[in-house]
């Protein structure tokens, strides 16, 4: 009579990678012990001190959103090859890992974040740091209402050479940095007034309330989206910031990169 284990096996057959997502030392232990297979760690920290690690910046709360970053880091790392089969053993329902997913690597589809971490001038502790502040917004906005809000990150001299302030600057001689929790409470407020956010590539806050300038001609945006994108992607085509856009109307955090979008996500998600 068949057992579970004989039911479940092909999941795992001829699988030669296992990405393991935040594991205890002890359940790493026990993967470094199984022949002919290779570890990757996917975890916030390297706690485990394993040799083959991707960071993951963000607590995806979706599955599938999880696993195809940890994919995507795998492949940049070099630690996997294009059409591997992985085995992705990850947290669902529990503090231990309960739940192993299959894929091939490479045909899922490119989500953008490990890009936007990777290869953002901004630090990259930066970026998730903003990520959080948008993410929060989306989900709150402002005392129950929507609000939108840009913040552009990185090669904040040049930034600021090409646009304008609409105000006083509340940050002019300051030293905050984002990620402070009193900081990302006054992000929050001032995101209910019109311009960008200017932050440095080390996180400090170096202004609010700026008009940006560059010219919009050339750059593509997908229909439907505002001013508050297209000023995103003039910016970054311009310099080598990287933008972070809540939008007001459908609630969704984008980035923008090289005058390009490069990803997309839902804060209800996250």
């Amino acid at each position: 009579m068949p057992t579970v284990r004989d039911l479940l096996g092909d999941i795992v057959d001829e699988v030669e990678t296992v990405l393991l997502f935040s594991p205890s030392s002890s359940y790493y232990e026990r993967c470094q012990e199984v022949e002919d297979i290779s570890t990757v760690v996917v975890a916030p920290d390297n706690g485990v001190g394993a040799e083959r690690y991707v960071e993951l910046p963000l607590e995806f709360a979706d599955l599938s959103e999880r696993i195809r970053f940890g994919i995507e880091g795998a492949l940049d790392e070099g630690h996997i090859d294009e059409g591997d089969e992985v085995a992705c053993a990850t947290k669902l329902f529990d503090d231990v890992i309960d739940s192993v997913s299959r894929a091939r690597a490479g045909d899922l589809d490119q989500s953008g974040v490990y890009d936007l971490f990777t290869n953002s001038r901004g630090d990259p502790e930066v970026i998730r740091d903003v990520l959080d502040v948008a993410v929060e917004l989306g989900q709150k906005g402002q005392k129950g209402k929507p609000v939108g809000a840009l913040f552009v990150i990185g090669d904040a001299g040049k930034v600021m050479n090409k646009s304008r302030p609409l105000s006083y600057n509340p940050f002019e001689k300051s030293h905050v940095h984002v990620g402070d929790p009193i900081v990302n409470v006054m992000l929050k407020e001032f995101s209910r007034l019109d311009g960008a956010f200017v932050i440095s590539d080390g996180g400090k806050i170096v202004s609010a309330y700026r008009y940006l300038e560059p010219s919009a001609e050339g750059v593509d945006i997908p229909k439907g989206l505002g001013t508050r994108h297209m000023a995103a992607g003039s910016i970054t085509r311009d310099t080598n910031a990287t933008a972070v856009v809540l939008s007001e109307s459908d609630r969704l955090v984008r980035a923008f990169k090289g005058g390009e979008l490069i990803l997309e996500l839902d804060p209800e998600e996250y």
